[in-house]
């Protein structure tokens, strides 16, 4: 009677709902895994959990005197951490046949995310063959019952899930020593939890995650800053948002691709949210690309308008743009302010005491959301068309493996239409609460270091070549509340690493993404970091390599699979058609075209991209090879290799470097001294003033093979 009293009472006062397929309970050995967010966990899974299980309790919560009257209800097993015998009480327990309930995290979370995850409970998963039943509790840490206070805002009564997954088993993994099958079990469970949080996320489209975060935090809660000073709350955004979104609507048709040729601030992200909104899908213009290259974007995208701004325009000297592009129709957000009528405010008005009236208007998550550009580095750009879902599941896959908080304060000086700009830069911070600065150039040194500051900026994203410019102009003192540094696009140079360390004793986290993948696609993370790799792939992705001929180290081109992959391509040459990802034959399956290995931990090594791979007398030489034995030679100096056409040996290797004293005698040198071979030493050498790079701070290889084949 009291257990179905306290069902009753807990369920209509948290709005409980179990979501899932329960199909556990009939085996022999069943160890039920959960997330720790509050007092309340192991109440709600005693009560809503269709069987009757044994929780595994430390003896210091077991002590306490509320919670010591309420197990006298309830079967538990106290357990010590700290007593070798625990495991065994543990194992023996889930022998026998009861289902047992664990918290793998051993403690309830204070930041939010998933905390340390100890390798016990994956241990005794694998020991005894169990069943593990992973259940996601969400919504319990924002009770007055979690320990979220001063962090997130606290509801007295907030909505509780139970997410269910289907029941899986761990295998003993094949270690030599007990030691490493413990540690590698406890990564099995992590990599297993941090799935958890990603398949249990609610699809929605970029506006309603929006209003959900609005509703979570605040509507005078702050989240984001430009070059203005201004903070934007949630609410301003929003107003912004729909307005923008009012305006672009008024000039374009349900399901257009409509280019936006903005820098880094507030509207521009107001206008992707408020485009989407509208069921419209903002294309994001490279305005580094001049002007073939915007041409062959808004070709292969079928745009027809274009919305900027005079100021941007006239401080990034790109008035000529409009002048040459004249098929577009251009509008300009001066322009569209002053044109905001009483008509337009009375529209306004409504929906911003009630945003969900656009709700009807609204795309669907699997519907385009925002259309991004490749880079061009090899050839022409594609249009990247991503949907809603599979942007905000790169942000819960990102999420689940780094603990950011309302306290944090993103600088983001990568642009928006640059995929890692606008997810991990923008998007994720906007729906996580916390705040962002944006910056609208990432190639002022000076600047970035002295408003991370000034600004108490604690993430910053960069590529290799900006953070180690940044570290060549920054003060001691710049960087010093940065908890996060991530670098991505391009390689990690080891001075630049080596510089981060002695100058502001901050490790640089390496990640990997692509704008086909949203473009997170691994990441180093403080859990799970090894130097040298980019970490391990982002939770409920799968991979494959594919062999490469002439390569017999393991290593192939990687293929990914997983909810953040694009829904397709628009190309030049097939003008507003949406080509999916196929690979191998494999429709959903995405090429990256990058040549990588996989270690026995899951930790990703890049060796370089296919296509930047020399084929010299029948062997495969890696260019990234060539660059790097460049810079082991020339350190201060910038290389980039390419190739020409060779009569005698297939192709031959070109290498650009602004060190105009380097010889190819220093470079045999340097690579008999690194075990490089003699074929990856090159012996056309070409000095240049600077090495040609793209807007995202990537090499521009396209223009450098024109140079080597000219």
């Amino acid at each position: 009677m009291l257990i179905r009293f306290l069902r009753l009472a807990l369920g209509a006062l948290f709005r409980v709902r179990v979501l899932g397929d329960y199909a556990a309970h009939g085996h022999a050995r069943t160890l039920i895994v959960a997330n720790h967010e509050s007092f309340l966990d192991g109440l709600l899974l005693g009560l809503f959990l269709p069987v009757e299980p044994v929780f595994v309790v430390h003896t210091q919560i077991a002590a306490h005197p509320f919670f010591g009257r309420l197990l006298k209800f309830v079967e538990h097993l106290e357990v010590d951490a700290a007593n070798p015998m625990a495991m065994k009480a543990i194992v023996k327990l889930v022998e026998s046949g009861r289902p047992v309930v664990i918290f793998p995290e051993g403690r309830i979370t204070v930041t939010g995310s998933l905390m340390k995850v100890y390798d016990g409970a994956a241990f005794v998963a694998a020991k005894t063959a169990a069943t593990v039943v992973p259940v996601r509790i969400e919504g319990a840490a924002r009770s007055y019952f979690g320990r979220l206070g001063g962090l997130y805002p606290l509801q007295l009564l907030p909505r509780i899930t139970l997410h269910i997954l289907p029941p899986r088993t761990m295998p003993m993994p094949d270690r030599p020593s007990a030691r490493e099958r413990r540690a590698v079990a406890g990564q099995h469970m992590r990599a297993l939890l941090t799935e958890m949080l990603v398949v249990t996320r609610p699809r929605l489209t970029l506006f309603e995650a929006f209003l959900s975060a609005r509703a979570s935090f605040g509507r005078n809660h702050k989240v984001v800053e430009d070059v203005r000073l201004i903070e934007e709350s949630y609410g301003s955004l929003t107003k912004m948002s729909l307005a923008l979104g009012r305006l672009v609507a008024q000039r374009s048709e349900r399901g257009e691709y409509v280019g936006l040729l903005l820098p880094n601030a507030a509207a521009t992200l107001a206008a992707v949210l408020g485009t989407g909104a509208c069921a419209r899908v903002p294309a994001m213009l490279n305005y580094t690309a001049g002007v073939d290259g915007l041409r062959a974007a808004c070709t292969a995208a079928r745009i027809r308008s274009v919305f900027t701004s005079h100021a941007f325009l006239e401080k990034g000297h790109l008035e000529h743009l409009p002048q040459a592009l004249t098929e577009l129709n251009w509008y300009y957000l001066e322009d569209l302010r002053a044109q905001f009528g009483r008509a337009d405010k009375l529209w306004l008005l409504p929906r911003l005491l009630l945003p969900r009236l656009l709700r009807e208007r609204s795309a669907r998550p699997e519907d385009p959301a925002v259309v991004l550009f490749t880079s061009g580095s090899e050839g022409r750009p594609k249009g990247v068309v991503h949907t809603h879902d599979s942007l905000l599941a790169n942000i819960a896959q990102v999420r689940a493996i780094a603990d950011f908080t309302p306290l944090d304060k993103f600088m983001v000086a990568l642009p928006m239409f640059h995929s890692f700009g606008l997810t991990a830069g923008a998007l994720l911070p906007l729906m996580a609460g916390c705040k962002a600065f944006l910056y609208p150039s990432p190639l002022h040194y000076r600047v970035i270091p002295e408003l991370s500051y000034d600004r108490n900026c604690t993430v910053l994203f960069g590529t290799s070549t900006f953070l180690g410019n940044y570290a060549k102009f920054a003060h001691p003192y710049d960087f010093g509340r940065l908890r996060y540094v991530v670098a991505g696009a391009e390689k990690l140079d080891e001075s630049v690493r080596r510089a981060w360390i002695e100058r502001f004793g901050i490790r640089i986290l390496e990640g990997y993404g692509v704008t086909e993948c949203a473009p997170v696609l691994a990441c180093n993370v403080p859990m799970a970091c090894r130097s040298g790799s980019v970490g391990q792939l982002v939770p409920a992705m799968q991979s494959r390599l594919v062999p490469v001929e002439g390569l017999d180290d393991g290593s192939g081109v990687l293929e990914v699979r997983g909810p953040n992959v694009m829904l397709g391509y628009l190309r030049y040459e097939a003008p507003g058609v949406i080509e999916p990802p196929r690979a191998s034959g494999e429709d959903g399956w995405y090429s990256t075209g990058d040549i990588c290995s996989v270690d026995e931990d899951g930790f990703i090594h890049i060796r370089g991209r296919l296509k930047r791979f020399a084929k010299i007398a029948g062997e495969m030489v890696s260019l990234e090879v060539v660059e790097n034995l460049a810079r082991s030679v020339a350190p201060q100096a910038m290389h980039a290799a390419a190739t020409r056409s060779d009569a005698g040996k297939g192709e031959a290797i070109v290498l650009f470097t602004t060190e105009r004293g380097l010889e190819r005698e220093a470079l045999l040198t340097a690579a008999r001294r690194l075990g490089v071979p003699e074929l990856a030493v090159p012996r056309d050498i070409r000095p240049l003033a600077e090495i040609p790079l793209l807007g995202t701070g990537k090499t521009d290889y396209a223009q450098l093979q024109s140079l080597a084949t000219g």
